[in-house]
């Protein structure tokens, strides 16, 4: 199984290929490819490679699904007698990202359809 680590909007994601993932609002079309090369950790079936932050020559692309809006977070303020009250609410803008391979140096690791590939000859093989 290989996955990855990787910073995308202030925030560390583990991400492996034909998954899909809600990240921060990226700044790219609907069904387009983006690329990211901020990844902290690639584990490939027991090889592990950290980087110090970041590996160099590693990435992994995605396609843009859709862009929707989180659930909503309410925010409520008050102060006991002061008569102080205040309601907000609040949508994330979040973009749903699918994985579709990770890359090292060029080489593709592993991608989305050699993982659906494997996931179907271990079931077939139990």
């Amino acid at each position: 199984m290989t996955y990855a680590i990787i910073e995308t909007g202030g925030k560390q994601l583990r991400v492996e290929p034909g998954y899909f993932y809600d990240i921060e609002l990226l700044p790219v079309e609907a069904e387009q490819n983006y690329t990211i090369d901020k990844v902290l950790l690639v584990n490939d079936n027991g090889e592990t490679t950290v980087g110090q932050p970041f590996i160099e020559g590693a990435t992994v692309e995605g396609t843009v699904m859709r862009h929707l809006r989180g659930r909503k977070v309410i925010v409520y303020k008050m102060r006991p007698k002061k008569n102080y009250r205040k309601k907000r609410g609040h949508r994330q803008e979040i973009t749903r990202l699918m994985i579709n391979s990770i890359s090292m140096n060029g080489s593709v690791l592993a991608s989305a359809s050699t993982q659906t590939e494997q996931e179907t000859t271990e079931t077939v093989s139990q």
